[in-house]
């Protein structure tokens, strides 16, 4: 079976898609291989950051891989976290410290308009491939909810009354953007 590794340490996202890829190729995480190195993310868009992780692991390893990016971005802050989201409070940041800036930011701006988007960049046999998922929605004025991370809590999906954090892991995987772009790249590597 081929192996394809998906540059993460976050063990959730690979046992999302290993569930999804089991029958066609061995997914393994950066622990796996025993990357325990910092892959950096200097760039200015989730599809270069996504491209940068990507090749730093197949330059090091020779494996075929893929990684990912993903952003929040505010229509009234200009695009505001984006690439930064993970680490939008600055040096002490977490979840809750982000939150808490986005909603100061967004304190008294009625336009609260904003979407997640999740790039992935996949090198297999030599290629490299792109794939970009979004899920738009509105931020809200306060938390609600206790399941999923980040900004889960204040992001309520189009067409829905609650938030990420309030619906269950079922629930968020077929609507949010990294289950669309995960479908895509899964459609790909089917017919690859």
């Amino acid at each position: 079976m081929k192996q394809l590794v998906f540059a993460t340490h976050n063990q959730n996202k690979v046992a999302e898609i290993k569930d999804k890829l089991s029958q066609q190729f061995e997914i393994l995480s950066l622990k796996d291989i025993g990357f325990d190195q910092p892959i950096p993310e200097d760039f200015e868009t989730l599809r270069e950051n996504a491209a940068q992780k990507a090749h730093t692991v197949k330059e090091q390893t020779g494996l075929d891989c893929f990684a990912d990016d993903t952003g929040l971005l505010v229509e009234a802050l200009n695009g505001a976290p984006g690439v930064y989201s993970a680490r939008y409070a600055g040096p002490e940041c977490n979840s809750t410290r982000n939150i808490e800036k986005l909603l100061r930011e967004l304190s008294g701006i009625a336009n609260r308009k904003a979407y997640f988007e999740t790039c992935i960049c996949l090198i297999l046999n030599g290629n490299t491939h792109f794939f970009s998922g979004q899920a738009h929605g509105v931020i809200t004025k306060n938390a609600h909810g206790k399941e999923g991370f980040g900004y889960d809590p204040v992001f309520r999906p189009d067409g829905f009354e609650m938030t990420f954090a309030e619906m269950s892991m079922a629930q968020k995987n077929k609507i949010s953007h990294r289950a669309l772009v995960f479908e895509q790249m899964l459609i790909y590597l089917k017919s690859a």
